[in-house]
C-alpha cells in the first residue's frame, strides 16, 4: 500500500515556476529511492520520462535539442539534469545582465537629473 502511495505521489509531481531543475529532480529521486527501498522496481528511465513530460515550456528548446541529437531511451538522468541546469544558468546570467543594465540606465538618468538641478 505504501508503494502505491509513493508511486501516486511521484506521478502527481509537477515542477513549480520557482523551483530549480536540481530541486525538482532531487524531489523525484527522493520519492523513487523510497519506492526502491520497499523492493519495488523503479527505473531511472522512468524518472527521465517524468522530468521530460512535466517541465515548463521554458525548457522546450533544450528538450527539442536533446531529442534531435540523442537517443532519448539512452539519456541518463545526469545528462538530462546537466543540460537543463546549463540552460537555467544561462537564463539566470542573462536576467542578471539585463537587471544590471536597467539599474545602470536608471543611475545615469538620476545623475542627469541631479546635474540639471545643480545648474538651475
Amino acid at each position: 500500500m505504501q508503494v502505491l502511495n509513493l508511486v501516486r505521489e511521484f506521478e502527481m509531481q509537477r515542477m513549480k515556476k520557482s523551483e530549480t531543475i536540481k530541486e525538482y529532480t532531487d524531489k523525484l529521486l527522493s520519492i523513487a529511492n523510497k519506492v526502491r527501498l520497499l523492493s519495488s522496481d523503479f527505473s531511472d528511465s522512468r524518472i527521465v520520462q517524468k522530468v521530460l513530460a512535466t517541465l515548463p515550456e521554458r525548457y522546450d528548446t533544450t528538450i527539442f535539442s536533446l531529442e534531435n541529437t540523442k537517443d532519448m531511451s539512452k539519456v541518463t538522468l545526469a545528462e538530462l539534469q546537466n543540460a537543463l541546469q546549463a540552460q537555467e544558468q544561462r537564463r539566470m546570467l542573462r536576467n542578471e545582465g539585463s537587471i544590471e543594465g536597467a539599474l545602470q540606465a536608471k543611475l545615469q538618468i538620476n545623475q542627469g537629473e541631479n546635474d540639471k538641478k545643480m545648474k538651475c
